[in-house]
């Protein structure tokens, strides 16, 4: 695999296709869990590894699946994979298992990890399925990570909620005074969309931007206009 190519897995996942800002994929997890930051960064680190691991698989196997079962097939070992993940939560973090809830077995019916077994594992070979569904995922974390972060600050005058249960005796950060209010409308669904649609509106600006600086035509140099 080229640096060229590497490079391309890494933009379209991070920034051109990102699932969230611009697929618009997953808004369940996407707007229920990222009411803090931990909850977005964590609920996006198992998603990873199941984008990951299931597109290598997938990859590896894709000449020995019948064309006409591929989809079943490629839920099952998805379903695999997220009962692993499930249990690693469970027995590891437990407490933030319950938190997240049922949104860690639903990362089996994601369209997010399905589109992309489909789209690219199913067309190529596993390190570039597997680092697809890396650089997939870390534009799903950064953007829940943001959008999370967003929501608690602005929500609750905090950061890093519940840190605590991930990273025992770590406390959260109070940004805003002890006795901030807070601004309810931002934790609730209807926050959620709010927020996240200014998110996709700043990447549609900075996006905007520079298509206008590259189709702005360069200044012709000076002429010479010294005696030789």
């Amino acid at each position: 695999m080229s640096l060229a190519e590497l490079r391309r897995i890494a933009v379209n996942g991070v920034w051109r296709q990102n699932t969230s800002l611009v697929q618009i994929l997953g808004l369940c997890p996407l707007l229920a869990v990222t009411t803090n930051l931990v909850n977005g960064v964590m609920l996006s680190l198992a998603t990873i590894i199941v984008m990951a691991l299931s597109g290598a698989v997938v990859a590896s196997l894709r000449n020995l699946i019948p064309h006409e079962i591929r989809i079943p097939v490629f839920v099952l070992i998805v379903a695999t994979l997220v009962t692993v993940v499930d249990l690693v939560f469970n027995a590891n973090l437990h407490r933030l298992y319950l938190v997240l809830g049922i949104f860690i077995p639903l990362i089996t019916t994601n369209c997010i990890v399905l589109a992309r077994v489909e789209a690219f594992a199913n067309k190529n070979p596993p390190l570039q399925s597997l680092l697809d569904g890396v650089f997939m995922g870390a534009g799903m974390l950064w953007t829940l990570a943001l959008l999370g972060g967003l929501r608690e600050l602005v929500g609750k005058g905090t950061l890093l909620s519940g840190i605590d249960m991930v990273l025992p005796g770590f406390d959260p950060i109070q940004v805003f005074p002890a006795d901030y209010p807070g601004f309810l409308l931002v934790m609730l669904p209807p926050g959620a969309f709010i927020v996240l649609g200014v998110l996709i509106a700043w990447k549609n600006w900075i996006e905007a931007r520079a298509a206008a600086r590259r189709k702005k035509p360069r200044s012709a140099p000076a002429a010479d206009s010294g005696s030789h």
